[in-house]
């Protein structure tokens, strides 16, 4: 494996910016505010900064809808990742195993995992997979069975919808079957091997799957169970059948290593020497757009083409954004062209009062804090997102 980069820790607990920074960045506070008061989550943390420091760092809220629980806490606060997991965790253990030689992008998936056999199965490539041009349906009950084993045993079983390769259509399948070719070339488990190869590396010392018990005072509710809240157990069901562990889903972290995430991404994407984490040519390999994968690349999202309906990444998004959102309300992108990170972390599956409607609404706000942060570091035309913002208000409302 490559050297460990150095931890980027001086200033991380720290707010960095400067009064006028922090004043630019005020209307972060607006926004995330109002998505409280409208109901679509108690609580929020935003994290945004760049390669070498953090520019703003805070809380919102509370854990839960009562005013008696614990506002969210930037460093200490766990999180539900949901489908930041594919890139945390599966996207990040499979570019280190094609970073050292020992996984093939463009070799058929049943070469690692023998039991994806049926009709079409054998075109479909571990590429395909990750940028979801595999042709499996978006998802598939795994949670109706009665041992993990069982899990996957109805994974393996799932018909293609349409043949390999021809269009993009997202599937939690895909990152189930990209976790397990990880374990299966590493004879490790992923949590097991992603804390080895990229949790630790990375100096993310909270993230993990399958929280102790002792842990989940800290972590963030998602869900209601008989009245109390659920916390430190992952939301996902076909994640808890699998045992908590999971190409799509599991990883809990909090706002401060979720940084450290963006920040290796940020500095390995422009890095010229073998220090890096990954080789900034796996990185590139990586980004790349297929003819039919859409907006997505490997593992992650990138902005809408213009013209077509506007991204959650924002109005000023960069053809160099990448990023990923999660199911409970959770999201992290990252712009290497412009040396730019924001993590925005809510619990938007914990009772939204509009419960269909949370997803727009969360949405827009996504967007706003997006435009806010380029707008603030002088990298988006405020005027412009001023007017959209009038002449078309946040959903909801």
């Amino acid at each position: 494996m490559r050297g460990k980069p150095l931890l980027l820790t001086v200033g991380l607990v720290t707010l960095l910016a400067t009064r006028g920074v922090a004043q630019r960045f005020a209307a972060i506070d607006a926004a995330i505010r109002r998505g409280i008061n409208l109901g679509i989550y108690p609580g929020a943390v935003v994290v945004v900064g760049r390669a070498d420091t953090i520019l703003y760092s805070k809380g919102y809220g509370r854990f839960t809808w009562s005013a008696r629980s614990s506002t969210p806490d930037p460093v200490r606060s766990l999180w539900d990742l949901a489908s930041i997991s594919k890139v945390v965790a599966t996207t990040s253990a499979a570019a280190v195993l094609v970073d050292q030689g020992l996984l093939n992008l463009d070799a058929p998936v049943h070469a690692y995992l023998p039991e994806f056999v049926g009709a079409g199965k054998d075109q479909v490539t571990v590429r395909m997979l990750l940028n979801h041009t595999s042709g499996l349906p978006p998802d598939s009950p795994l949670y109706r069975a009665d041992s993990p084993s069982d899990a996957l045993t109805r994974l393996f079983a799932v018909p293609l919808e349409r043949p390999a390769g021809e269009r993009m259509k997202y599937s939690d399948l895909n990152a189930i079957l990209a976790g397990l070719i990880v374990e299966r070339i590493t004879g490790e488990p992923l949590d097991a091997f992603a804390d080895s190869v990229v949790f630790g590396p990375l100096g993310m010392k909270a993230t993990t799957y399958n929280p102790s018990v002792a842990l989940r005072s800290i972590a963030v509710p998602t869900a209601r169970w008989r009245g109390a809240p659920v916390a430190g157990v992952v939301n996902d069901q076909n994640a808890r059948a699998l045992g908590g562990v999971a190409g799509h889903a599991g990883v809990f972290s909090t706002g401060l290593d979720l940084a450290r995430f963006a920040q290796s991404w940020l500095k390995d994407s422009t890095a010229n020497d073998s220090s890096a984490w990954l080789a900034p040519a796996t990185i590139e390999q990586f980004l790349e757009h297929s003819a039919t994968s859409g907006t997505r690349v490997l593992g992650w999202d990138t902005p809408n083409p213009p013209g077509e309906k506007p991204s959650l990444f924002g109005q000023c998004a960069t053809a160099t954004t990448i990023g990923h959102t999660g199911w409970t309300g959770t999201e992290l992108w990252l712009d290497p062209g412009q040396n730019l990170f924001v993590v925005l972390l809510t619990n938007r599956s914990y009772q939204p009062r509009s419960p269909w409607r949370s997803f727009l609404e969360l949405s827009a706000i996504r967007a706003r804090v997006a435009d806010i942060v380029r707008e603030a570091l002088g990298l988006c035309d405020g005027l412009a997102i001023r007017a959209e913002t009038a002449a078309a208000p946040l959903k909801g409302q």
